[in-house]
């Protein structure tokens, strides 16, 4: 069976990001397709962790732009937690704390082969205002290191009309839970 290019894979994946962009102008007022495109053209590798993110379900999609840096903000928006990436543990020390049990894999270890980061508390809050996420699922969110330190870790969901952060050791995962990732080019 041969093989399909890594730039023939890139230019479906443009197709694909640009019609969900077209869809979604909600999502990011005031930003023009042409220059996110121009960006990811320039970086290969934040292609192939886009690529990467739809693979797992994660349905990316542009959020805004970083007023700091100028960086354009990918943010997962399917509305459930990415399918491809749930039933983890936090992070490789509450994946190494557990006894039996044990899930494949964690969030942080997937998010940095994958060359993205999991949403902070603020980020997954701000994407809360774009549309109703996590309604039947849940998210690993990046945890503050006091939080961590102390063997928890955060996660966001929406229940009740409301957004709710919560917490649990961060051994623990559950088959409805994954995480949620930002790319930023």
């Amino acid at each position: 069976m041969p093989r399909v290019s890594s730039s023939k894979l890139h230019d479906e994946l443009l197709v694909t990001l640009k019609a969900r962009f077209e869809a979604n102008k909600a999502r990011h007022r005031g930003i023009e397709w042409f220059k996110v495109e121009e960006r990811l053209r320039a970086s290969p590798k934040k292609l192939s962790s886009l690529q990467i993110m739809e693979e797992t379900g994660g349905e990316p999609d542009v959020v805004g732009l970083d007023r700091k840096t100028g960086d354009v903000l990918i943010y997962d928006c399917s509305p459930e937690t990415p399918k491809g990436r749930v039933s983890v543990c936090y992070d490789r020390a509450g994946l190494e704390s557990r006894k039996e049990h044990k899930p494949k894999d964690n969030a942080m270890d997937m998010a940095e082969a994958m060359g993205v980061e999991l949403l902070t508390e603020q980020e997954y809050l701000a994407l809360q205002k774009l549309g109703e996420f996590d309604r039947k699922t849940s998210s690993w969110l990046k945890s503050p290191d006091a939080i961590r330190q102390l063997g928890g870790a955060l996660y966001g969901e929406r229940r009740y009309n409301r957004i709710f952060i919560g917490h649990n050791g961060a051994q623990s995962y559950y088959g409805v839970r994954g995480f949620r990732a930002c790319l930023r080019v």
